[in-house]
């Protein structure tokens, strides 16, 4: 297939309309906003900026890199994605996310039809396309982005032109992450983002909640 071929089918797949229900997931930013850390747009832009440099954006735009590479061993790289998530909810995102990746893509005839964690199942299927790493891990990234903008919007709440302006702002943010995830290997791995992952854990004893994690 051309690049312009391989770029279309992939953002596909990270468009909001394929069935991964990632509307449904706050990353625990929905716990912040409750606990009144997060109420405007500059926070929610810091707030995101973090997740992206020092969390699981920059550490799943790694797994999907290697998940990309000829021969990558996916069961391995699935049992490091379980390893590092920091909370249950945490793992119930990824995973439940990359079943609904791995069972709509072989309807579509890509992939094994295996589930494993949303990047390693990302990585996986895109591996051969004409198409460079670090794209791939920039329009991953610009789509996490977009999803936790998202719900900002919605639960803050805030206007839907402050919620792109948040994205636009955030875009060298991800073009940097990207860079750096499609060249530093596994060796680089690791995450810092401990706010966001003490925040999951927090939602998971929300009374009233309105996304899943």
């Amino acid at each position: 297939m051309s690049e312009t071929a391989d770029l279309l089918r992939l953002t596909q797949w990270l468009s909001p309309a394929f069935p991964v229900s990632a509307y449904a997931y706050s990353h625990g930013l929905e716990a912040e906003i409750v606990a009144g850390h997060v109420t405007d747009g500059a926070s929610v832009q810091a707030w995101i900026d973090g997740v992206l440099r020092a969390g699981a954006g920059r550490t799943d735009a790694i797994l999907m890199a290697a998940a990309m590479a000829p021969g990558a061993d996916l069961e391995e790289l699935g049992d490091l994605a379980r390893a590092l998530a920091g909370s249950a909810e945490r793992w119930e995102e990824t995973r439940d996310q990359g079943a609904a990746l791995a069972a709509t893509l072989e309807e579509l005839d890509v992939g094994d039809g295996v589930a494993r964690a949303y990047p390693v199942v990302l990585g996986a299927a895109v591996r051969g396309m004409d198409i460079a790493p670090e794209v791939v891990a920039a329009l991953f990234l610009q789509g996490f982005a977009g999803n936790l903008v998202s719900v900002a919007v919605r639960f803050v709440p805030l206007g839907q032109a402050e919620g792109q302006r948040i994205l636009a702002a955030l875009q060298p943010v991800v073009a940097g992450c990207a860079a750096e995830a499609a060249t530093c290997g596994l060796d680089g791995i690791g995450q810092s983002a401990f706010g966001a992952d003490l925040a999951a854990m927090e939602h998971e004893g929300l009374e009233v909640r309105i996304f899943r994690t």
